[in-house]
């Protein structure tokens, strides 16, 4: 009998308080089975066995991803004999000097790429089409400036696949990713209720608790991303690194955002033997792209926010702004790099203004071992590879001496107002001082002198007073 009791007992607890405990376990399993990665996952394997270089890749993802990423076929390729679209039509301030025909196929690929329902009049006025009346036209004008910009001077992260509209709009007339400065955090008071820019899911660090917003940071402010240091656990002197927690979070939240853009993880870019390293060669490609970025948004978009209408701005009132989504949208590559810009000519490089002079030959840099001038064109912070390679030798030198450091200083020419200049040549002097990071030197050895004037010209302008000096100290 006291046998049956205990039998009972047992059973009793079984009902009670096993089986609602398994019974929970197998709903969460149908439940996180349904909003994991079930099998099959494709690994693609970038290093060596046990060191979890490779890249997980979702077949089902892709499948829906081929379609948004899928390049649509040129239109046919039209004569450059005949008159200029600018001696035809009226008010054509870009692409001008395309010819009639090589103009219209423009014009009617950009309809495609952009506006296909709304056609021609999404930016034009059908009454008359030299009218600037329509925001949108203005904004299209800025945008083909913009690709131009981007295919010509930032190779060094587009490469030969280059950009047209399409990159960012695939049909849509405003593309599918991009981003405002949030809106200001509620507190109600106290401690508790500052949330300090994070701990708030947000679809843009991947609902982490990071930093909802990397992208104001890096691109559009030039807040130094790098938080790693040549020197483990080096907390004194010049080995020192001072990167706060705050800073490094900051600087994980854009990572997240790279990583959900391009449908990669961290090891697309960094080595897992050694985090810092930049022998991956994405790792340099994705460093110019956060240049790209940080110097389109502030040299074109934000140079339109007087242009468009208060419904097409954010909370804070500025204006759509790129990040790697804008472009990527889910793919490694965008379009998977279909290279679509080489069926358009016209938009790899900036063209200048009818009425300038084409000389925009800069002078070869000064490559010296301990000392290196590098030459930037007019009201442009961007490197050309050209100018990057006369920093080799110091960069050598730089590693050659571990305690020696990189004084670097901007200059600018008088034309123009001293604010605009000084500001430029401080960002001529941060992409300086990036591509020294890119090139294995610790930012902590990068040291920044104030910008300083030389006297421009007798036609305004010197192209040897735009120029960033390097010297090893």
């Amino acid at each position: 009998m006291s046998a049956m009791l205990r039998v009972n007992k047992i059973l009793r607890f079984f009902v009670k308080s096993v089986l609602p405990t398994v019974l929970t376990l197998g709903v969460c399993t149908v439940v996180l089975s349904g909003c994991g990665e079930r099998p099959p996952i494709e690994v693609v394997q970038t290093g060596f066995r046990g060191t979890a270089m490779q890249q997980n890749y979702n077949p089902r993802y892709l499948k829906t991803q081929v379609a948004v990423n899928t390049a649509p076929a040129a239109l046919e390729a039209a004569s450059d004999d005949g008159p200029r679209a600018k001696d035809v039509y009226q008010n054509v301030k870009v692409l001008g000097n395309l010819s009639v025909g090589a103009f219209t196929r423009h014009m009617l690929s950009i309809t495609q790429w952009v506006a296909p329902e709304a056609g021609c009049t999404y930016c034009h006025n059908a009454q008359n089409f030299a009218d600037d009346g329509k925001y949108t036209k203005v904004v299209a004008r800025r945008m083909l400036q913009m690709t131009q910009n981007i295919n010509g001077n930032w190779q060094s992260h587009v490469g030969k696949t280059g950009v047209t509209c399409y990159t960012c709009h695939r049909g849509n007339p405003v593309p599918a990713k991009y981003w405002y400065a949030p809106s200001p955090s509620k507190n109600s008071g106290g401690s508790l209720a500052d949330k300090a820019g994070q701990n708030q899911p947000m679809k843009s660090v991947g609902y982490s608790s990071l930093p909802y917003d990397p992208f104001t940071p890096y691109l559009l402010n030039n807040q130094q991303i790098l938080v790693n240091g040549n020197n483990a656990l080096a907390m004194t002197g010049d080995k020192a690194n001072r990167s706060s927690v705050k800073q490094t979070e900051h600087t994980y939240g854009l990572m997240m955002h790279m990583s959900q853009s391009l449908g990669v993880n961290c090891t697309y870019c960094h080595n897992t033997q050694n985090w810092q390293s930049w022998a991956r060669p994405q790792r340099g490609v994705a460093h110019y792209g956060i240049q790209m970025a940080r110097q389109t948004n502030v040299d074109y978009m934000n140079s339109l926010t007087d242009v468009f209408p208060a419904n097409r701005k954010g909370p804070q009132g500025d204006v759509a702004k790129v990040n790697c989504a804008t472009c990527h949208q889910g793919a490694y590559k965008p379009l998977y790099g279909a290279q679509m810009a080489k069926d358009h000519p016209e938009l790899l490089s900036l063209a200048p203004p009818a009425a300038a002079v084409m000389t925009s030959t800069l002078p070869p840099p000064v490559a010296e071992a301990m000392r290196s001038v590098l030459y930037f064109d007019v009201a442009s912070p961007v490197l050309k590879a050209d100018q990057q390679a006369g920093l080799a030798q110091v960069i050598a030198s730089l590693a050659a001496a571990p305690g020696s450091k990189a004084v670097i200083s901007g200059y600018h020419s008088a034309s123009g107002t001293v604010a605009q200049n000084q500001e430029l040549a401080k960002q001529r002097a941060f992409t300086v001082r990036d591509a020294l990071v890119a090139g294995g030197i610790d930012a902590s050895r990068a040291v920044l002198e104030k910008p300083q004037v030389v006297e421009a010209n007798a036609a305004g302008e010197d192209a040897t007073a735009r120029r960033v000096e390097v010297t090893v100290k």
